[in-house]
């Protein structure tokens, strides 16, 4: 079950995003599933752009395409886990077909 709802908070959905990017690290596919989530709320949720006070003022440039990017990488490494039953290496089983006593 998922931990975001629409009732969550910005707070809430950055605590996600942080606490769940070690998914790799961890070797985590809920932690995976759970980043790409809060990656999915994030791009939802907050503005490309957000200016106050003019000129002097404070500016925020929130970088939409990095959070895609990593979105996507999340995406890619739980595609390969599920393909590799789930253990986060490929399976190479040898052939016995020349093996002698």
């Amino acid at each position: 079950m998922a931990t975001l709802s629409s009732t969550s908070t910005l707070e809430e959905i950055n605590a996600a995003y942080d606490d769940n990017s070690s998914y790799h690290e961890d070797a985590s596919t809920a932690k995976a599933a759970a980043f790409i989530t809060a990656c999915r709320f994030l791009l939802r949720r907050t503005a490309k752009r957000a200016a106050s006070g003019g000129r002097g003022g404070q500016e925020l440039e929130h970088e939409t395409r990095l959070l895609r990017e990593e979105m996507e990488s999340a995406s890619k490494w739980l595609a390969r886990q599920s393909g590799s039953g789930g253990t986060g290496q490929t399976r190479y089983f040898g052939s016995a077909h020349d093996f002698r006593d």
